[in-house]
């Protein structure tokens, strides 16, 4: 049984860093590509970053390149998203997902529960 587990959200202030890390289990040796998506409060879910399965290829949406960044850590089977300079607009629950390496959730198979990031000062 796959199960992927966020963590790290939380409330930080505008310009903060925060890092949110996706355990995962049942992923035969992390053989799936990885991403992180977002929903903000009455929007759509939006594509954050994707890492390919080897951690080689990674991918940021441009709402975020330059801030956030992702990667992975294949032996604890752990998938971090460091996010920089946050304000307002990257306020949102964040989702862990694995599938394919894409930008678009219906290429994603499984998903995590989510965790919430609230920017506000």
């Amino acid at each position: 049984q796959v199960r992927l587990v966020e963590s790290g959200g939380g409330l930080v202030q505008p310009g903060d860093s925060r890092r949110l890390t996706c355990a995962a289990s049942g992923l035969p040796n992390f053989t799936y590509p990885m991403a992180w998506f977002r929903q903000g409060p009455g929007k759509e879910r939006e594509f954050v970053c994707a890492i390919g399965s080897s951690g080689r290829l990674r991918y940021c949406a441009d709402s975020v390149k330059g801030r956030f960044s992702i990667s992975l850590d294949r032996t604890k089977n752990i998938v971090t998203l460091q996010m920089d300079s946050l304000n307002p607009e990257d306020t949102a629950q964040y989702l862990c997902a694995a599938g394919l390496f894409s930008n678009s959730s219906r290429g994603y198979n499984y998903w995590g529960q989510g965790t919430q990031i609230t920017v506000s000062s």
